[in-house]
């Protein structure tokens, strides 16, 4: 198709049959070529081509934006994995290793409630999910440790 339309352009540019005939008005005839022959290179060449590369660079720049998005939220799944992964239960509740049931309920509760996400829902989003998943991080610890 393009190059049917480049075989038009040259013919209608070399044809003596114009719109306005140069030998009929003059340089007039002439100067209507050239905008003609621009008219229809910006119409079906030029205006397409750049259609294709608009569309083609917001597709690049979403599936980048997605990738970017993607690998951050796996950078913090990774941080979070590794921070919550290797502590111990002892530590997450903040009692020594040799405590008592009691010590551990009472630990859990007050963890519990400081960390509770509706307790945090008014600090906002990010809060609200760094208390929970610390509060996750307790009740995995509590539950371990009863478990035992």
């Amino acid at each position: 198709m393009r190059y049917l339309i480049y075989l038009l352009l040259i013919v209608y540019a070399l044809s003596p049959f114009d719109l306005l005939p140069e030998f009929f008005i003059g340089p007039i005839g002439l100067i209507e070529d050239v905008v003609t022959l621009g008219v229809l290179y910006w119409y079906f060449i030029y205006r397409p081509a750049k259609m294709r590369a608009q569309s083609e660079g917001a597709y690049y720049q979403e599936g980048e934006k997605r990738r970017s998005e993607s690998y951050q939220e796996d950078q913090k799944r990774a941080q979070t994995d590794k921070r919550f992964s290797r502590l111990d239960p002892h530590e997450v509740l903040g009692v020594p290793r040799g405590a008592s049931v009691d010590e551990i309920k009472r630990a859990y509760r007050k963890l519990a409630a400081k960390y509770h996400p509706d307790k945090v829902d008014h600090l906002g989003d990010e809060f609200k999910v760094l208390a929970e998943e610390r509060f996750k991080e307790i009740q995995d610890a509590y539950q371990e440790l009863m478990a035992r």
